[in-house]
């Protein structure tokens, strides 16, 4: 599926605050749907439903709903990981990670309307997330964060720069640490768009940060 390029990617990402006691009566599960919704009224272009500890079933009506909230409109919605809940409950994709099936294999089973993400943190992994067939790269940490301190240190604008410049015009979206300040300098590195999750955490800012983006 080809992305719209005509403006910078927003791709939001939830938080995984969910939990394996998480079911659709929880008040997490209403925070979450309350977050897309605002998500899909504000413009965000992606999303991705990262909520890893859901048991099946409960993903696949969150999944379902969020489905609900996204159709007849320009958002995106994608599944972190589970390429066959995505597909079973309507939504247009798949986030991949690095222990997931590869980009291969799941755009084998899935066809070519489906969209598939890639988490890459090097140029190595994004050469063959695009080479497989993905239809675009997440790359970071570019800055420092708290929720990418297992992958070391940041990668760094210069780093950033380099990928995109190598893998162009294949879309490679900024991760990790990316706020409304360092925005502008991401772009100017070639960033097709900007993926995160503190970046779109607050669903009564969202209207804000997407106007913010859309104007760098």
């Amino acid at each position: 599926m080809e992305l719209n390029l005509s403006r910078p990617i927003t791709y939001l990402i939830t938080g995984g605050e969910t939990t394996a006691a998480t079911t659709p009566s929880t008040d997490d599960f209403t925070r979450l749907l309350k977050l897309i919704s605002a998500a899909v009224a504000a413009g965000i272009y992606l999303i991705q439903l990262r909520e890893k500890e859901l048991s099946a079933r409960v993903l696949y009506e969150l999944t379902l709903r969020a489905v609900a909230f996204t159709q007849g409109s320009s958002t995106r919605l994608l599944v972190n990981d589970r390429a066959d809940i995505a597909q079973a409950a309507g939504a247009n994709g798949v986030h991949l990670t690095a222990n997931s099936l590869s980009t291969e294999i799941v755009r084998r089973t899935t066809g070519s309307d489906f969209l598939i993400g890639v988490s890459t943190h090097s140029i190595g992994e994004a050469c063959r997330a695009r080479d497989e067939g993905a239809d675009f790269a997440v790359f970071g940490p570019v800055f420092q964060t708290a929720s990418k301190r297992n992958y070391g240190e940041p990668l760094g604008l210069k780093r950033l720069a380099e990928v995109t410049f190598a893998l162009a015009p294949f879309p490679i979206l900024a991760l990790g640490g990316v706020t409304i300040d360092n925005a502008p300098d991401c772009l100017r590195a070639g960033a097709a768009g900007l993926a995160g999750i503190g970046l779109f955490h607050q669903s009564s800012d969202l209207q804000r940060v997407v106007s913010v983006v859309r104007a760098v």
